[in-house]
């Protein structure tokens, strides 16, 4: 009876709430008990992840702004070196990290704990040997970006913090498997402690090796390398030592040397879905360059990219959250629940958006004194933040859609979603904005904004679209390896 209840629940439309029913298993209607349940569950798995995200990206910026300091051209360049990175290298790792949302969550949700630390170990494997080719990148950055057309003075500023950035790779790549580890099995406040006194550490980091040992941009890009070494070895002795994750860590096995293939499988098209957006934007501030004065330019699109990518850090926790909730109950068969997940972290992130964008209006007058003590730029970078603040609307949403398709495992239909959002509609408008209409880096923004639009209407189509029982089925196949193909 109870099967049959949940197959004709996933018929009927996405939500449904009742305050009371006889039959809590009646199609498409959920309790105030069961959505106060998933509320709280949320809550708990968001509220650390929106720290560790936020904590995570104060690391660069905090990096950047040290650095601007130091005068207009030294900002342009760090700048430029960081969104480098972040299409060279960064994203792309991230991107190949985010299978594991699938493979671990759908794991720990199947109660197959002990293939959790193998899936890690083998995705640790595969980034660490990508991260070397890309090291090399970054080693040449400064004669790419003047090819690509940049100033060479900006050029030659930004190769420089690029090379000094390489040490950092290497760690970012091996903590991005660690968080995923962590998070999938809701053992958040770990992850949290630690990237809370990495961060802290990271002020007196940057203050010792600029200031007082006078490297200037190239202590700064240091920074990043030794902060991320440290978050990494203080995640690495709590997984070792720690009770909690006792049965999802068996040490180092030979096991996670078999399969690789099907691992990045899944992660080249996780890549691809991650990297289409975060290029977009790195891509917009590479064009910023070719506008007229390319030094303020350059600055202020990198700024409020830099600002708009630390606020949507808080939504990005719910985002964790949902895809690892959804994950988990796929894994475990209860598609029902993961519908219910959906819906609350839909509804909780639209009130998230609403006060973002209300602190984004209120403190735009201010915000650019952080980065800079140029007016120009200040006063740039007050306008700017009511765009900010339009694309901030959809950017919550998306951030649980995008969390949807991890934990689901639709990584090939995301990367389908953002290649048309970002290269069919935002980025040719945004170039057209911005040099036939002379709307300079707004006209850039503004591209930006049609994208994310897009973006959030396409994969919400999607996802009221999808039948969960389907889904759960693939999560099982998916999980003991079974012979069928899975189709994302």
């Amino acid at each position: 009876m109870a099967d049959h209840n949940e197959k004709a629940d996933l018929q009927t439309p996405l939500i449904t709430i009742i305050s009371h029913e006889k039959d809590p298993e009646s199609i498409g209607k959920f309790t105030r008990d069961e959505i106060w349940a998933e509320t709280k569950i949320q809550l708990f798995l968001a509220g650390p992840m929106m720290f560790v995200n936020l904590l995570l990206s104060l690391v660069q910026t905090i990096s950047v702004m040290f650095v601007g300091h130091e005068g207009e051209l030294a900002l342009s360049g760090a700048s430029m070196a960081t969104s480098f990175a972040s299409v060279t290298g960064f994203s792309l790792l991230v991107g190949m990290a985010c299978a594991l949302d699938t493979y671990c969550g759908q794991a720990y949700g199947a109660k197959q704990y002990h293939m959790l630390g193998i899936h890690m170990q083998r995705a640790m494997l595969v980034l660490i040997l990508v991260s070397i080719p890309l090291a090399c990148i970054w080693a040449t950055a400064g004669d790419i970006l003047q090819i690509l057309g940049q100033d060479p003075a900006i050029s030659a500023e930004a190769g420089v913090y690029a090379r000094y950035m390489i040490p950092s790779i290497f760690p970012f790549a091996l903590l991005q498997c660690q968080f995923r580890f962590l998070q999938t099995q809701n053992n958040v406040v770990p992850m949290m402690l630690t990237s809370g006194i990495t961060t802290l550490l990271h002020i007196p980091i940057c203050w010792l090796l600029i200031a007082k040992c006078g490297l200037g941009g190239k202590g700064a890009a240091l920074a990043n390398g030794i902060s991320y070494w440290t978050n990494d070895v203080f995640l690495a002795l709590y997984i070792t030592l720690s009770p909690s994750c006792k049965a999802t860590w068996k040490g180092f096995s030979k096991e996670a040397l078999q399969n690789v293939s099907k691992f990045v499988w899944l992660a080249v098209p996780s890549a691809i879905m991650v990297c289409l957006e975060i290029w977009s934007y790195e891509i917009m501030v590479i064009v910023s360059g070719l506008l007229p004065n390319p030094t303020l330019e350059t600055s202020v699109l990198s700024i409020s990219l830099n600002t708009n990518s630390m606020i949507y850090m808080i939504p990005l926790g719910l985002g964790s959250a949902i895809s690892v909730r959804v994950a988990n109950e796929l894994g475990a068969g209860r598609p029902r629940t993961a519908r219910l997940a959906v819906f609350m972290a839909t509804f909780m992130v639209a009130l998230e958006s609403i006060v973002a964008v209300a602190a984004i209006i209120l403190g735009r007058r201010i915000w650019g004194y952080c980065f800079s003590s140029e007016e120009d730029v200040v006063s740039y970078v007050s306008d700017m933040m009511f765009l900010i603040a339009v694309v901030n609307l959809a950017d919550g949403i998306l951030s649980v859609l995008n969390g949807i398709a991890r934990g689901c495992g639709w990584q090939k239909i995301g990367a389908i979603v953002n290649l048309g959002s970002f290269y069919v509609i935002g980025i040719p408008l945004g170039i057209v904005l911005a040099f036939l209409l002379h709307l300079g880096g707004k006209g850039l923004w503004i591209g930006i904004i049609a994208a994310v639009f897009a973006q959030t209407f396409f994969l919400a189509i999607i996802t009221l679209r999808t039948n969960w029982e389907t889904e759960a089925r693939k999560a099982s196949a998916r999980v003991f390896d079974a012979t069928i193909p899975v189709v994302a």
